[in-house]
């Protein structure tokens, strides 16, 4: 139990109705959840407003309302506090309840388009091999040390980062590496916090819908950069040109990492194979299981954030030679036909370019590529021609189908996506609503030497349509139905 009054150290506050020396239990924003003593924060969501319900947290056992317009009746006996921002408020109630559990390890945010959930995935492994205790917060799973738990978003609402990070607290974690999206910035949840180090991968086409306009969405991104502090380090990559915008107005110390241009840290792809490739990273070189060059960046962001945390050169190096690929990402399998079958998270433009020209990169010259790719409903719809047209000019064949839908038509999105199709290149379509049915197909149309990719949901083990999950996994379906195709023929 903490006093409320404790709670609300550096919050805004407008008004305050009642007592805040009352202890508290916890804290809810969501009113199904409320119990004896917490303290319900109302904050008004995009599709539904907490405000709404603070009668029924008031039921559920709530003594105390935080909100930003005080209801027209007070019930007696609850305290009742306006802030100018519910969900600041949430983050730094959050951090006070916790005791600022941030400020006991060496936390680091990693965000950008692409590359946020495997650098901090490798991370984490890299850490581990070097002997510490470690934590983990992104898209994948979270990890107190080697104990997992499920997410479902990429940055977890601020009262699940601030318990989660109390956890590793507990457990004698000495590092943790998290993801911070753009959609996490804008709504705050990672306010309250207080960050070592950020690391930027890169800026591309994403969560428009969200953001309105490219600028909004680079200067959500440089949130997290603007809020460290003059102890901490900010870094960037330097190819792309975001990188330096986010280094602007930091207080913290700057470092930059490229392949192709002059930086702190460089490295260079000396050679590629489908089982890994040679880099050098400082006139050193080290092979790594991670292929492509967009892998190269997300090794050399690695590498700088571990020398700027403290471990030695070669202790690193010996590090990423070892490291497994996470789940999702470039995860291939090679069947007894010598089909060999990639599925991929890509799921923005820039993503599923830079894996298929990585694909291309790879190829003897007579094998064929069998994209099959979908883009997920309830979200930005300008990127589903782009993404079209990039399977398209990319594959030998593009099997258009659904991702996550949601509450879209799996046909509508398609269309969309078929609309970004060339003349030239609508002969490479297929259109399958079906996921299981398109990869099926894909798999029937492969032939020995052949690559699929399967592109979109990567780690995801579930497909969303209109409100319902079903279990669905990329990678256990695509290698079930060749291995299947391999019993028969043999």
């Amino acid at each position: 139990m903490r006093p409320l009054k404790d709670l609300l150290f550096g919050v805004s506050l407008r008004a305050v109705s009642g007592q805040t020396a009352i202890p508290v239990g916890g804290i809810c924003f969501d009113s199904r959840e409320a119990g004896n003593g917490d303290v319900f924060v109302a904050i008004r969501g995009t599709i539904s407003d907490g405000h709404r319900f603070i009668g029924q947290a008031i039921a559920s056992g709530a003594m105390a309302i935080i909100c930003e317009e005080l209801p027209d009746t007070l019930e007696d006996g609850i305290t009742y506090v306006e802030v100018a921002d519910a969900q600041e408020a949430l983050a730094i109630m959050a951090s006070n309840f916790y005791n600022k559990p941030s400020r006991n390890l060496k936390l680091v945010g990693v965000t950008g388009t692409n590359g946020k959930t495997t650098v901090c995935s490798l991370l984490y492994q890299l850490f581990q091999k070097a002997g510490y205790k470690v934590g983990l917060i992104s898209t994948i799973r979270i990890m107190v040390d080697k104990q997992s738990y499920q997410t479902r978003h990429t940055t977890p609402d601020s009262l699940t980062i601030n318990k989660y990070l109390a956890k590793m607290n507990e457990a004698g974690v000495e590092y943790c590496f998290m993801e911070v999206s753009s959609h996490g910035l804008a709504q705050k949840r990672s306010l309250g916090l207080e960050f070592t180090g950020a690391v930027f991968t890169n800026l591309t086409h994403d969560h428009l819908d969200y953001h309105g306009s490219f600028a909004n969405y680079r200067d959500t991104k440089k949130l997290l950069f603007d809020g460290l502090h003059k102890q901490a380090f900010a870094l960037v990559n330097t190819d792309d040109k975001n990188g330096l915008v986010m280094l602007q107005n930091t207080a913290a110390k700057k470092y930059t990492y490229a392949l192709k241009t002059y930086a702190d840290y460089r490295a260079q792809i000396m050679e590629q194979q489908l089982d890994g490739q040679l880099l050098k990273i400082e006139d050193q070189e080290v092979w790594t299981k991670l292929i492509g060059e967009f892998n190269a960046y997300n090794i050399l962001a690695i590498y700088a954030t571990a020398r700027l945390l403290g471990l030695e050169k070669l202790e690193i190096l010996k590090g990423i030679s070892s490291l497994q690929t996470v789940d999702g990402r470039f995860q291939y399998f090679i069947s007894k036909q010598r089909i060999t079958a990639i599925v991929d998270y890509a799921h923005t433009p820039d993503a599923l370019k830079n894996v298929l020209v990585t694909i291309s990169a790879l190829r003897t010259g007579n094998e064929n590529v069998i994209t099959v790719v979908g883009c997920g409903g309830d979200r930005d719809k300008s990127k589903r021609p782009v993404m079209g047209h990039i399977a398209t000019e990319l594959s030998n064949t593009a099997i258009f189908t659904s991702d996550n839908p949601r509450t879209e038509s799996a046909e509508g999105i398609i269309r969309d996506m078929e609309a970004g199709v060339e003349p030239q290149h609508t002969k490479k379509v297929l259109s399958i609503v079906d996921r299981e049915q398109a990869i099926r197909t894909a798999c029937k149309l492969a032939r020995p030497d052949d690559i699929i990719l399967v592109a979109g949901k990567g780690h995801e083990t579930y497909q969303e349509i209109m409100g319902e999950r079903r279990d669905f996994d990329d990678f256990k379906i695509v290698k079930g139905i060749l291995d299947s195709q391999s019993s028969e023929k043999v």
